[in-house]
């Protein structure tokens, strides 16, 4: 496998991923509001359904990786799958932005099929995307130099949806906010096709050498096998999984949290500005970064932002209430460890696809970055239920002056929670996982025999 990575395919799959997450962006910071707030259904129930299609997720996601490692096409085993998902998910997309269009029993179960059907078709196309980087190139140096693509282009997306999201949907709708996420979701479901092509144009998986042996064939109990001996993934997941929770819990809260505890719906854009920078910066500097500093201090470093931006927030509400300088500093923090944390954990996947094959002997894209979706997805869900019922137990009620009682529970949810979720995934990279310079067959064989840990001198 040829090492170097060309400048035309880092664009273009950087390009892909911003198309790729202007269609998921506006899942995990509106969708929430918009299912509450515009088509009117109740916070709790929205929590549920959102839980709900992510069971149906840990099911279908590794099933999909197990599709995509079995597709052997003149088109290699990811980009068919790209073009199919991007197709299905951008009708699924425009669909879900109609529910307000429902109203009484039929709304609540268009909104649930809607919902899991988007996440079932998101799914096919957002797994053999990720799984594609390890088949790119076989240097660690050229995946971490890739990686930075489609993480700045995916971080430009988030900034414009966070940022400018509320603006353009009033504009597109005339002030009508359901035929505004309408006609939003219609230009996205474009933008979003489009970019799954040039995908399919210009980036292209390295073949196997001529002598190379036939690929072994996966099947569902395969995965079992894959994820259950492969200890850095299952250290990697909960690493992953505390720090999303948190991360995408403060996505689907700030809107709540900045219009009903401060009083001042103008301040999001401000705060996801600033935070839509700093995550651009983070993603932008990971290399550098991760060139002056130990792998090892790298996530803690990405989990130890978050917390940062927690304290400040808590800071501000107690000594200067919706202060816009403190405000743009938290958003900052936050993001620039998110930043960090989005490239590096797709080059810590990328690892464990070469330790799971020295594990188990076989060699599984696909199945293993089947985990990242789903871990972004679950991630979403879980803080989306977490929001949901957090909503409904601190006594919310949409379009109306808040209690103090609920505006102290809004607090909580917006900076303890977060800040504790964050602490864990700190704590459980530190104690599990040890890939910190990339997987070493050698050092490997070593620690199996006692005599270091598996990971690079």
């Amino acid at each position: 496998m040829s090492d170097q990575i060309t400048l035309q395919t880092k664009l273009s799959y950087g390009l892909g991923a911003l198309g790729k997450d202007f269609a998921c962006a506006p899942i995990y910071i509106f969708l929430m509001f918009y299912f509450t707030d515009v088509a009117g259904l109740s916070a709790a129930f929205v929590g549920t359904i959102f839980l709900a299609a992510r069971i149906i997720d840990a099911i279908t996601d590794p099933m999909m990786g197990v599709v995509v490692d079995n597709t052997r096409t003149k088109f290699g085993k990811f980009r068919p799958w790209i073009v199919i998902g991007t197709l299905l998910n951008a009708i699924v997309l425009v669909g879900l932005f109609s529910t307000h269009m429902f109203e009484g029993t039929a709304l609540y179960i268009y909104a649930a099929a809607a919902y899991i059907l988007w996440g079932l078709t998101y799914t096919i196309m957002d797994i053999p995307y990720w799984s594609m980087i390890p088949a790119l190139s076989s240097s660690r140096q050229e995946r971490e130099k890739l990686v930075v693509w489609p993480r700045l282009f995916a971080s430009l997306a988030w900034f414009i949806t966070g940022t400018y999201g509320l603006h353009i949907v009033g504009k597109l709708g005339n002030g009508d906010q359901g035929e505004g996420f309408f006609n939003v979701a219609m230009l996205i479901a474009v933008l979003f096709v489009m970019s799954a092509f040039l995908i399919a144009r210009n980036v292209k998986e390295k073949a196997a050498p001529a002598d190379a042996k036939p690929a072994e064939k996966f099947s569902f109990k395969d995965v079992l096998v894959i994820i259950g001996q492969n200890d850095q993934l299952k250290a990697l997941i909960g690493t992953v999984l505390s720090f999303q929770i948190a991360n995408l819990l403060v996505g689907g809260f700030a809107i709540y949290y900045f219009s009903y505890a401060l009083g001042n719906a103008d301040l999001f854009p401000v705060y996801m500005m600033v935070a839509g920078i700093a995550e651009v910066a983070g993603v932008f500097l990971f290399p550098r970064i991760a060139t002056l500093m130990p792998r090892k201090y790298l996530w803690l470093m990405a989990s130890g932002f978050p917390v940062l931006s927690c304290v400040i927030l808590l800071v501000m509400g107690v000594i200067a209430p919706g202060n816009a300088l403190l405000i743009g500093a938290a958003g900052a923090a936050i993001k620039f460890g998110v930043g960090i944390a989005n490239a590096l954990q797709t080059v810590m996947l990328a690892d464990v696809v070469d330790y799971g094959e020295y594990k188990t002997g076989r060699r599984s894209e696909s199945v293993i970055f089947s985990v990242q979706t789903m871990l972004v997805k679950f991630a979403g869900a879980a803080g989306g239920f977490i929001v949901g019922v957090g909503l409904s137990v601190v006594g919310y009620v949409p379009n109306v002056e808040q209690s103090d009682s609920t505006i102290m529970g809004l607090q909580f949810m917006m900076v303890g929670l977060p800040a504790i979720l964050m602490t864990v995934s700190g704590l459980v990279y530190r104690r599990y996982y040890h890939l910190h310079d990339g997987f070493d067959k050698a050092a490997a064989e070593r620690s199996e025999n006692g005599q270091g840990t598996p990971v690079k001198a």
